[in-house]
């Protein structure tokens, strides 16, 4: 999810000050030591579209948004998925190949200007020896299949340029795939050609994103693939009841028997229903000065920032976010749960105590609170997703 306007992302604030006046969390040294020692993925941050809409250089300290690498450091997030995101609006336009281009040269450039800190990452083994070098890797994943533009030449470029995994839809369905956001479901599930894509992605050694897709998708995703998947940026639909975008415990469970990994969103509307009927209240409230005033009403033009003036926001906490790694872990087991904050893309709705990527050792420490090992946080970390990646990468190479 991508909210723009007049939503303003988090500050930068040091953990320790952030810790002092907004929450009660205490890191323990072991806490920091662990999140700086272990490689860390975070399976979807948005930084490539944030960047091109508005440029900052995160190679060094920023002014807004959730992610640079001073806080990256700070934090202990050395492998975190860039999000090459194309809106829905541009499905089916050529203009959709572009801009996923555009967004994969910036994360290269990124790198370009700071190849002491930086690294593209494109295999496990990459990430592993750049942790190894002290280098943030940059692998990328694509959020909505659009680019593809039905055409299996566009899937191997895109391999080619470094992206590992794709999220098949976004808000809208789209040629291959149903969205869990769009009432329409002109496929009841996968195209056709989207079946063919899972066969396609499989062979090639692209894992399988299914976060954004509806609950036929999934299904039929599962059926077919020949690979674990994963869901690079989801959170459970029992804490939020009625919002497919997050996963029901069945789809959880056949995950598990998938060999896949579900990977938590931060973002607060993904982890209770009271940010969800909050956003509801709004949506409803931006559609009653729409019909009594029309779309030029000079009431909407700082609408977003004057309703949460008068309706603070309802923002999610720490403990609430365990909360969904404890009910997968419960379900499932330790094996298949990891982190998928959506940071930079979720702007202003993020938890208390993690508020940007400077905050991972606020997530380990509340791990460790909850009785979580050092061996079972290095699996939510990153063991259980660089495990799926590994046995995408070994599929891949017996069909070549």
């Amino acid at each position: 999810m991508k909210y723009t306007g007049n939503t303003v992302a988090a500050a930068i604030i040091s953990s320790l000050a952030f810790t002092a006046q907004a929450s009660d969390i205490t890191v323990s040294d072991k806490a920091r030591k662990l999140a700086k020692e272990t490689i860390i993925v975070d399976g979807h941050i948005d930084v490539p579209y944030r960047v091109n809409e508005k440029w900052v250089d995160v190679t060094k300290a920023t002014d807004g948004g959730d992610f640079d690498y001073p806080r990256a450091v700070e934090g202990g997030l050395n492998a975190p998925f860039m999000s090459i995101y194309v809106p829905a609006s541009l499905d089916n336009s050529p203009e959709s190949t572009q801009l996923a281009h555009i967004l994969i040269d910036s994360v290269e450039a990124i790198v370009s200007r700071a190849p002491d800190k930086f690294a593209i990452a494109k295999s496990v083994d990459d990430v592993k020896s750049q942790f190894k070098a002290g280098l943030i890797s940059l692998p990328m994943g694509m959020e909505n299949g659009s680019p593809i533009q039905g055409d299996m030449a566009n899937l191997q470029a895109f391999y080619d340029r470094g992206i590992r995994y794709i999220t098949l839809a976004h808000s809208q369905s789209n040629h291959i795939s149903d969205s869990s956001y769009d009432l329409r479901r002109q496929w009841n599930g996968l195209s056709p050609f989207g079946k063919e894509l899972v066969t396609a992605m499989n062979n090639i050694g692209m894992l399988i994103d299914i976060s954004h897709v509806s609950d036929a998708a999934f299904y039929q995703v599962i059926e077919l693939t020949q690979t674990p998947v994963i869901a690079s940026h989801s959170s459970l639909r029992k804490f939020t009841p009625g919002f497919e975008r997050n996963m029901n415990d069945d789809m959880i469970q056949r995950l598990g028997e998938n060999g896949g990994v579900i990977m938590i969103n931060f973002g607060s509307g993904f982890v209770t229903k009271e940010a969800r009927r909050w956003r509801a209240g709004m949506a409803q409230a931006r559609n009653d000065i729409v019909q009594a005033e029309g779309e030029n009403s000079p009431n909407l033009v700082n609408f977003e920032a004057e309703y949460r003036k008068e309706n603070p926001y309802p923002y999610s906490t720490l403990s609430e976010v365990l909360d969904h790694i404890d009910h997968v872990v419960q379900l499932i087991g330790i094996d298949h749960v990891g982190i998928g904050s959506d940071y930079d893309g979720v702007g202003d709705s993020l938890p208390e105590g993690l508020k940007d990527v400077s905050d991972f050792p606020n997530l380990v420490q509340g791990l460790l609170d909850r009785g979580y090992s050092e061996k079972d946080i290095k699996k939510i970390l990153s063991e259980n997703f660089l495990r799926v990646w590994s046995q995408v990468e070994a599929f891949a190479a017996k069909q070549a």
